[in-house]
């Protein structure tokens, strides 16, 4: 009987070291099922990332615009060439490969901070466009009415830029462009003239007023890279000048070190704008560059920018100093973008010149 119950104990052992191994072999296989389907998610992530980071491919505005007139049976009116190179810049950062990123809540998106930098410094300047485009190019005079729909275009375009939901920042400027498509639309129509674009020195002149003072902000804080003592120069020129508050004679700024690379972005991004619209503005203000004899300062400042755009081979973004052993992107960046502002104030003044 003992030997019995012996026996029994044994088989209920092996029973139960067998069932051990089958509960490890069955964890084992869970474990490497969902080590690689976590594997296979993080390489998706890193190849949507890898694709989406790709900034689009620049179009020659004059081209680009011909073929629009002709998809849209339309005619190649002065203006047209401008007009349609902000509306394609917009549709650029709606309908690039991922799409608008800037207000995106969901991975990988939201892990990427290059792209949506470079999408601000694109809107931005067709903000600066389109409200120019409002208050100067489609008016004859201070006191001449506003277009109604540059009027609609201009504050969509200025809708929070990272807004998800309710409503999202992609419906406010797919608004924009449909707003700036029906001012295109009266503008290329002989029959409608209450749709205009004014092709003179001053309205040149505005726009780049707005450019420079953009470009400036830029090179300043890419120059912030690596941290310069600054001398406050507020109130220069002025012997009455005020100011509300204050300030040190002397300024530091510099550039968090987190925040480098989203200037470096911002400014490519900036930049890719600048050139369509130069090259377009180049277009469309042909005569009064020629008179100006000013041609060719236009074609040297988007040749000064187009150098920003030049292939980045280090997958990141460095911050080495001035003169040191390591290379400092912003402030190569800042370069071009310095000489190409110093050239704009100089064609600015000759288009204010009578």
């Amino acid at each position: 009987m003992a030997l019995k119950r012996l026996t029994q104990k044994f088989l209920d052992l092996g029973w139960t070291i067998n069932d051990g191994l089958a509960d490890n072999t069955t964890r084992r296989q869970f474990f490497k099922a969902a080590a690689v389907v976590f594997g296979s998610f993080i390489l998706l992530m890193v190849l949507l990332m890898l694709w989406w980071s790709m900034t689009p491919a620049r179009f020659d505005p004059v081209q680009h615009a011909r073929k629009y007139a002709t998809m849209q049976q339309q005619e190649l009116v002065t203006g047209y060439t401008s007009t349609v190179t902000a509306i394609t810049l917009a549709e650029t950062l709606l309908d690039k490969p991922g799409g608008y990123l800037s207000n995106d809540v969901m991975p990988p998106s939201v892990w990427m901070d290059n792209i949506p930098n470079w999408e601000f410094g694109v809107l931005v300047q067709i903000r600066d466009f389109a409200r120019a485009l409002r208050n100067d190019i489609s008016r004859s005079q201070s006191q001449s009415l506003e277009d109604a729909d540059l009027a609609i275009a201009e504050p969509q375009f200025n809708f929070n830029s990272d807004s998800w939901l309710f409503p999202p920042s992609e419906q406010e400027y797919r608004s924009g462009i449909e707003a700036l498509q029906r001012y295109l639309d009266r503008l290329s129509k002989n029959s409608d003239n209450d749709a205009q674009f004014y092709a003179r020195a001053d309205n040149l002149a505005d726009w780049l007023a707005i450019v420079e003072k953009r470009l400036g902000s830029l090179s300043q804080r890419l120059s912030a890279s690596v941290g310069q003592v600054r001398v406050n120069t507020d109130l220069a020129g002025d012997p009455d000048a005020m100011q509300s508050t204050p300030t040190a004679s002397e300024i530091v700024t510099k550039t968090p070190w987190n925040e480098i690379d989203d200037v470096f972005f911002e400014a490519r991004g900036a930049t890719y704008a600048l050139i369509h619209l130069l090259k377009a503005m180049e277009h469309d203000f042909a005569d009064i560059l020629q008179k100006k004899n000013a041609l060719v300062s236009l074609r040297q400042i988007i040749r000064e920018l187009e150098a920003t755009q030049e292939t980045v081979w280090t997958p990141v973004i460095l911050n080495g100093s001035g003169f040191g052993l390591f290379a400092n992107h912003s402030l190569v960046m800042a370069s071009y973008i310095s000489r190409a502002n110093a050239a704009i104030i100089d064609l600015r003044t000759l288009m204010s010149q009578g």
